[in-house]
């Protein structure tokens, strides 16, 4: 080696890649957990509200060059949240971050993923471009409501199920009864269908149902497609709102002679009275994961709540060492 060059060793430390984990406000719990199954801390970081409500970020070590992830469950107040993710990844941009992964284990505006009448916005769409704008080059999710909101940002999306860490609960708690699997509406029998799979080819049954689209989360349950009687009937779903839809649906299965009700969903968004309405239903149990964190008020005996750490910390794992995260979907996707 001549004039002076650094040896080829010290090069190649030098470019070596960082991985740093960042944690909003919503939910740190998850971003800990994240963390200690990476082995990686999340990052120190000031962030604060303004007495006017604006929010400031600044992050207490260098980012240079690091592959940066930002771990955000965009809950109530949705648009604090996302606001709150939105400045984050502006300041690792404007820190010379290399690559910045947004990490939402629950995209907000997903169910305004297209227009069911005129004059009204795609927010969904809006979103993922108020993420690129940002400065984010990736985005991490987990059981999107529609599969087409990949295609709305422009760059890769991680898309990940959950269905494995629920079925999986589901095998071991009820194993030895029969089951059937129930898609709330018409528009999730392609999700059950993949359960049936998973549970080694269970009946199917759906509930045909219509929805005003003028009254946001109120539905008219009909009636029962499909054999239930004397089983254990599993209602899967993206995530659980008012809880409306599920106890209609639960009547409905235990009027059609169902021996038991299960619901399981990624999502336990769950605004008040959700909890309330569940508590008094005659579900036995809804099984959640944590993509959004839930007070104490509204852990109720009936729910079971799984973590979605490890699934997240291996798809980031992936990504940055360059692998392939499709090998998580269990082929789901």
């Amino acid at each position: 080696m001549t004039g002076g060059q650094p040896p080829m060793g010290s090069i190649v430390a030098a470019n070596r890649k960082t991985l740093m984990l960042f944690s909003g406000r919503a939910n740190p719990a998850l971003a800990d957990e994240i963390g200690e199954v990476l082995g990686v801390a999340p990052t120190p970081t000031e962030l604060y509200d303004f007495p006017n409500g604006e929010i400031f970020v600044r992050y207490e070590d260098s980012v240079r060059g690091s592959d940066a992830f930002v771990v955000q469950s965009v809950n109530d107040p949705v648009n604090h949240r996302l606001m709150e993710t939105l400045v984050m990844i502006d300041a690792l941009k404007r820190g010379s971050a290399k690559r910045i992964t947004a990490v939402l284990p629950y995209y907000p505006y997903a169910r305004q993923d297209k227009k069911h009448r005129g004059r009204e916005p795609i927010s969904a769409r809006l979103v993922a471009d108020l993420l690129k704008t940002a400065g984010a080059n990736r985005i991490l999710t987990v059981d999107l409501h529609t599969a087409q909101i990949q295609g709305f940002f422009d760059g890769p999306v991680d898309h990940l199920f959950a269905l494995p860490l629920l079925a999986e609960h589901v095998e071991r708690t009820y194993a030895g009864q029969p089951l059937t699997v129930v898609a709330p509406d018409s528009g999730r029998v392609r999700v059950a269908e993949r359960w049936t799979d998973r549970l080694g080819g269970c009946p199917l049954a759906f509930i045909h149902k219509t929805r005003d689209v003028a009254t946001p989360g109120q539905v008219v349950a009909n009636r029962v497609v499909g054999d239930v009687a004397d089983r254990v009937c599993v209602i899967v779903d993206d995530e659980i709102q008012t809880g409306g839809t599920v106890c209609k649906a639960a009547d409905l299965l235990f009027a059609a002679g169902a021996a038991d009700v299960v619901v399981t969903a990624t999502h336990g968004v769950m605004p008040d009275p959700s909890a309330e309405r569940i508590k008094n239903s005659r579900i036995k149990e809804v099984v959640v994961t944590n993509t959004l964190p839930l007070p104490p008020e509204k852990q109720i005996d009936k729910l079971a709540v799984l973590s979605i750490a490890p699934l997240l910390a291996r798809a980031i794992r992936e990504v940055f060492d360059d692998g392939s995260v499709t090998t998580l979907f269990g082929g789901l996707s």
